[in-house]
């Protein structure tokens, strides 16, 4: 662990923590951008984001941030890991003041580098600041290339630092005009919150793609975070979700609100209500579980069958398979336990086991599944390669028939907007048919929810919305012609040569 204060007379010291990097598994699903979380108002502000992130671990944990404000300098902590691991009592304490916010990556630009880690922390003409971003940048290689033209040295790989540079460049003195005049320049999927000396800033894009939600506590102080979890344990009411396209700024005078930005049509992410939310959130003015729910009634509907049991691949389909059951009339039992104990690394026997990274995270109850017809319900199959992996596993205990449901539409296309999807030749259902996909696999049937049943099935209360579907329409809202060459992981990938520690 090191501790670095380059000048004793600074505004801030900086503690990094390291962890190796971890030996990971096959990947199964597509994993999330980040989760953020912010409080202004509480003097124990570091404590509840440190909470309100714990509760958003779902959503990245290569690494963890922390920068708090007491209104005359700013602290920050960021390391390598989970937050449990991150964090200890004795650095939080260091993170004093009365607003803090944080930051829990997974890196869908830039690599796993503890130098990547967020909030970053700068220093300008506009004051000291700290910036938190969950989502990806469309057309940040292009500002990055300019920006690098016109004189201005980054010190990370992250689409975020782009936005820093464009309010560093923009002309403008006041804090709020820099940052909207920067917004108004970056293109995509992005909730940002900034915090100065002495207001908390949060932002949502203008197609409102990625969560943000406010609440408030009893004390008093305002929250923000990416998903409504966050505020339970926390203890904040949840009051409603920041506006696409709004900017909003809370600070000794409470909360105001501004929209920069030209109206634009919402396209919210669709995949987060089928899979990265937590089920006992509030995102999109929606209920997670419900829409969940909703989504397995309507893969009944759609595809049904004659079976003895369903069963969820946990934990993401579970409320689907659930829904699923109660539509369908057949029973739902636990076929399926998952482990939440891996871990960041793991040591497989030099004797190979097959199926070693799909066994290290599943195990199938046998007695649950033997000589049963069993419907499997899943949110997604993106590779096909650990389903396949799973079927066998069902097949070997004695499973009589295995029928496979997915709770959304086939995922033929690669994400641009802050989900690590791998590309379109990887997808196995954009090179294959369901007929191969179910052969490939192994299932005595396949069926995937429609896209216009997955659209009905996100209406609850007859409450229309529009939703970004295009990992399975592939029509993209905004041109991601910066990031059509390669996989989003790899957008500045000639930079990382080697990290500097």
């Amino acid at each position: 662990m090191k501790k670095i204060s380059p000048n004793p007379d600074a505004e801030y010291t900086v503690h990094m923590s390291e962890f190796p990097e971890p030996v990971s598994a096959e990947v199964r699903k597509p994993r999330e951008e980040c989760g953020i979380y912010g409080i202004f108002g509480c003097p124990e502000a570091a404590n509840f984001t440190y909470l309100g992130l714990y509760s958003l671990q779902h959503r990245g944990q290569e690494s963890a941030g922390i920068v708090s404000t007491n209104g005359e300098r700013l602290y920050r902590f960021a390391g390598m890991g989970q937050v449990a691991q991150v964090f200890a009592a004795d650095k939080l304490r260091e993170l004093i003041g009365h607003a803090a916010i944080g930051h829990n990556r997974y890196s869908t630009t830039g690599a796993s580098f503890l130098r990547n880690a967020q909030p970053i922390r700068v220093e300008s003409h506009l004051g000291s600041f700290s910036l938190a971003h969950n989502g990806n940048l469309v057309n940040s290689w292009t500002l990055r290339k300019r920006l690098e033209k016109a004189g201005s040295i980054f010190q990370t790989t992250v689409d975020s630092e782009v936005v820093v540079h464009l309010m560093s460049r923009s002309g403008k003195q006041d804090f709020l005009d820099a940052l909207a005049a920067a917004l108004r320049q970056i293109k995509g999927a992005y909730s940002l919150l900034v915090l100065t000396r002495d207001a908390l800033y949060a932002v949502r894009d203008p197609n409102g793609f990625r969560p943000l939600v406010l609440g408030q506590r009893p004390d008093g102080a305002y929250t923000v975070a990416s998903e409504t979890c966050a505020f339970d344990i926390t203890e904040s009411k949840y009051i409603r979700d920041i506006e696409p396209g709004e900017l909003i700024r809370i600070d000794n005078l409470g909360v105001t609100s501004y929209y920069p930005f030209d109206r634009r049509s919402e396209t919210l992410c669709i995949f987060e209500n089928i899979y990265f939310s937590r089920p006992d959130s509030i995102i999109f003015n929606q209920s997670v579980y419900e829409v969940r729910k909703n989504l397995g009634r309507e893969l009944a509907r759609e595809h049904p069958i004659e079976a003895d049991v369903v069963v969820a691949v946990p934990d993401s389909s579970t409320v689907a398979a659930l829904g699923y059951a109660e539509e369908s009339g057949i029973p739902y039992t636990i076929g399926l336990i998952r482990s939440h104990y891996i871990g960041r690394t793991f040591i497989e026997p030099e004797q190979k086991i097959r199926d070693f990274g799909a066994k290290i995270k599943y195990n199938v109850i046998e007695s649950a599944v033997r000589d049963k017809r069993i419907v499997l319900v899943d949110d997604s199959i993106m590779r096909g390669t650990t389903s396949c992996k799973l079927i066998s596993m069902f097949r070997n205990v004695g499973a009589k028939e295995i029928h496979l449901r997915i709770s959304a539409p086939p995922t033929r296309f690669p994400c641009y907007y802050g989900i690590d999807i791998p590309t379109e030749k990887e997808l196995i259902a954009a090179t294959s048919s369901v007929a191969e996909i179910c052969e490939y696999l192994h299932v005595d049937s396949l069926g995937y929810l429609s896209l216009a049943n997955a659209h009905q099935a996100m209406q609850l209360n007859g409450k229309k919305q529009n939703w970004c579907d295009a990992c399975f329409s592939g029509h993209y809202p905004l041109n991601p012609e910066d990031q059509r060459e390669g996989n989003q992981k790899d957008l500045f990938s000639e930079y990382l040569v080697e990290e500097i520690r």
